[in-house]
């Protein structure tokens, strides 16, 4: 009998096609309902999740003694809890590196739109207020020659740091560690947390998810920055605290904001959704055809592996 495989969201054929030969369920394009997750995990020797679904020791006591491998369809993931897989000698793996790039364009398209009003200048226009180019319509800062702060100094953010290479930006770095091989290859500069929001012109955050991270950015860490600063959120939704966030654009303590992800998405928070200086994407950071291709071969690969007796490709160290 083939081993049964649950595949939480439809994911792209390039991936689907690898996992030929197991016995697959495959439910809809939309989030599952938890009822209908923990029905239809029963019996399952692999999960292929995504971030919106919730793995823990409820979910995987559903699926029985047979389960082996939860792989996740992100470089995140914080959605499975690691000590329950660990304690069940399940698998977890994750799809790094294949959307460093694509993360980082939107990343920067998030920075770019936020600076120079881009969601104000389309609204205006569809709305038919536009009546004709305007000397002070619409101005906002330049991007070019700025101070870029780069908060979480990985993948992703180093990669977002090679696309401001190319806008000619002053780069300053925060993480855990200190990184002197990626600061001699970028020309970054490493600073503690509250002086880097105090210089920085624009802020892009590339931190994971975890206790310490949560809340990374809230209200005393917006009031540090400048009055013309923008910051850009591409990583996950609760490392900023969103309520914060909009009192301080709203209030002027910053100038723009870009956001990805959010603290209960699909929710957004009211507040936000009334300003008109923050840009507002529905998750969609590795939103390209050939990187979600690449995410979800990933993590077939990985889950088919494991279900083989073999080791995955990229394994979530517990």
């Amino acid at each position: 009998m083939p081993e049964k495989v649950l595949i939480t969201r439809k994911i792209p054929d390039a991936g689907l096609q690898l996992l030929e030969g197991f016995d697959i369920t495959i439910l809809s394009e939309s989030p599952p309902e938890r009822g209908e997750l923990l029905e239809a995990v029963r019996g399952a020797a692999g999960i292929l999740s995504t971030v919106t679904e919730t793995v823990d020791a409820e979910l995987m006591d559903a699926a029985g003694d047979d389960l082996k491998v939860v792989a996740n369809m992100a470089v995140g993931y914080d959605n499975v809890d690691l000590g329950d897989a660990n304690e069940r000698g399940v698998v977890v793996t994750n799809t790094p590196e294949v959307l460093n790039e694509t993360t980082a364009d939107t990343a920067f398209m998030l920075l770019l739109a936020a600076a120079r009003r881009l969601g104000e200048a389309e609204r205006l226009l569809r709305s038919g207020g536009w009546e004709a180019w305007g000397p002070m319509q619409l101005t906002g800062p330049d991007v070019w020659g700025k101070t870029l702060g780069v908060v979480g100094f990985g993948r992703i953010g180093q990669a977002v740091a090679r696309r401001a290479r190319g806008f000619d930006m002053d780069l300053v770095y925060h993480d855990q560690y200190q990184n002197e091989e990626a600061e001699r290859e970028l020309g970054a500069r490493y600073l503690g947390l509250d002086e880097l929001l105090q210089k920085s012109d624009f802020v892009s955050i590339h931190t994971p998810l975890t206790p310490e991270t949560t809340h990374l950015i809230g209200a005393e860490e917006l009031g540090l920055m400048q009055p013309t600063a923008v910051l850009v959120n591409s990583s996950r939704g609760p490392v900023v605290d969103e309520a914060a966030l909009a009192d301080a654009l709203k209030g002027g303590s910053i100038f723009a904001a870009g956001l990805d992800v959010y603290e209960e998405e699909p929710e957004v928070h009211p507040k936000l959704l009334g300003l008109e200086n923050v840009v507002l994407a529905p998750h969609i950071g590795s939103a390209s055809i050939e990187t979600r291709d690449k995410m979800a071969v990933l993590a077939a690969e990985n889950l088919a592996a494991v279900l083989r007796g073999e080791e995955p490709k990229t394994p979530v160290d517990a």
